[in-house]
């Protein structure tokens, strides 16, 4: 048996019952922290009342809260590979609980954005990137569902907390109702957290269960910059009915209850999606599964245009989510299949970080598209254009992989 200096754990762990304990932690505590990047969108009509200003500048908070979780993700991501997961992660937390109480207290758009980017955005992180990073360490077999799983936990989010807050915002005002958020994430994440102390194994090389670097014709700046490409672009069109829905619903005539509970049946749909994802990665590979759900998700957006009825939004949103849930965490498996795990947390970091960044500007985008036309049809056009993108980039690399995996053959 050989341990790594510095950690705690060792090539036992990996795929032990520590490790699926450790993934049910991590979801749990994926699910509460998850609700900064979902918060704002349910707010979104409310605080763009009070302050007065038009959807684009209303869509802002939330751009910033996606540049900021972006940002952490890299932050976060480099602290994880050095230090270890729960001293970054406790940080972020803390980060987190300060934003929802800045935010509550804010008298202007710009004022509740900054606290929205720098420490929501921030603090939410660690939650997602790190945190799949993290738990794909501790396993080998079934490393595609538990990434899967670990990355189901914002969507979890998604699906709890859009259902809990407008009854509390309705009740007492989005200011209480981000108050009491950040009351429930500081008594919940932080004993979370610090479960999670125990260091991340390293898999020896020829271990059994272990899983060697597969071989690829990109160098790693190569692919890491195509997988760039790939998550920025997936995302714009991704964030168009994520981020606009409720507000679409609203525009339509149908309110926002309407569209926070199409918001949780795609965000619900979207758990299915990743964890249907993880086991097909662990059977096909990352990259044949990413295109997969690329495809569906481009094809979903055209539902959009044609049907706007109730019903009809309620099915398409219920067919968005389990097209798209399952994108975003092949990214991770696919940096684990063809990139060193000592660089997980960094690479896993600058992927999710450009997935992120797609959200924000596709969410920003989207809402100064509408300003300009009216209406959310052009922002859905320009969101499959983008996915076209995606779809071009995935390409190249399943070409690159299946020309390498021939050579080696």
């Amino acid at each position: 048996m050989t341990t790594v200096p510095g950690n705690a754990a060792n090539n036992a762990d990996i795929d032990s019952f520590y490790a699926w304990t450790r993934l049910g932690i991590s979801l749990l505590l994926a699910t509460i922290g998850g609700v900064g990047m979902w918060a704002v969108v349910v707010v979104l009509p409310a605080v763009q009342a009070e302050f007065g200003v038009d959807r684009a500048a209303a869509s802002m908070p939330y751009t910033a809260t996606m540049v900021g979780f972006a940002a952490g993700n890299v932050l976060v991501g480099r602290a994880i590979d050095r230090v270890g997961y729960w001293i970054p992660a406790l940080g972020s937390s803390m980060a987190l609980v300060a934003g929802f109480a800045l935010a509550s207290l804010s008298t202007s758009i710009l004022q509740f954005t900054l606290a929205q980017g720098l420490l929501i955005g921030v603090g939410t992180s660690a939650i997602f990137g790190p945190l799949i990073a993290d738990i794909s360490h501790w396993f080998n077999r079934r490393r595609g569902v538990a990434v899967a799983t670990a990355a189901a936990g914002s969507y979890l989010a998604g699906t709890v907390w859009p259902a809990i807050i407008p009854p509390l915002m309705k009740a007492e005002g989005w200011r209480f109702t981000y108050v009491a958020i950040g009351i429930a994430c500081l008594v919940t994440m932080a004993p979370l957290v610090i479960m999670l102390r125990r260091r991340a194994p390293v898999a020896v090389a020829g271990s059994p269960g272990a899983r060697p670097v597969q071989p690829i014709s990109l160098s790693p700046a190569a692919l890491q910059a195509l997988l760039v490409i790939a998550g920025l672009g997936c995302c714009v069109a991704m964030s168009m009915p994520q981020v606009h829905i409720v507000a679409y619903c609203m525009d339509l005539g149908y309110g926002v209850a309407h569209g926070a509970d199409m918001l949780s049946i795609m965000m619900a749909a979207g758990v299915v999606s990743r964890l249907v994802s993880g086991f097909v990665a662990d059977r096909i590979g990352g990259v044949r599964t990413l295109l997969i759900g690329s495809v569906l998700q481009c094809l979903s957006l055209f539902f959009y245009i044609p049907f706007d009825g109730l019903a009809s939004l309620y099915v398409v949103s219920l067919v968005f989510g389990l097209s798209q849930g399952g994108i975003v965490p092949c990214y991770a498996i696919i940096v684990r299949e063809y990139m060193p795990a000592k660089e997980a947390g960094q690479r896993v970091g600058i992927v999710i970080m450009a997935t992120i960044f797609g959200m924000a500007i596709g969410g920003w985008m989207s809402g100064w598209i509408y300003d300009l036309t009216g209406s959310y049809a052009a922002a859905f056009l320009n969101g499959i254009g983008w996915n076209i993108l995606n779809l071009l980039a995935i390409g190249l690399l399943l070409w690159r992989a299946r020309r390498s995996s021939m050579i080696a053959a």
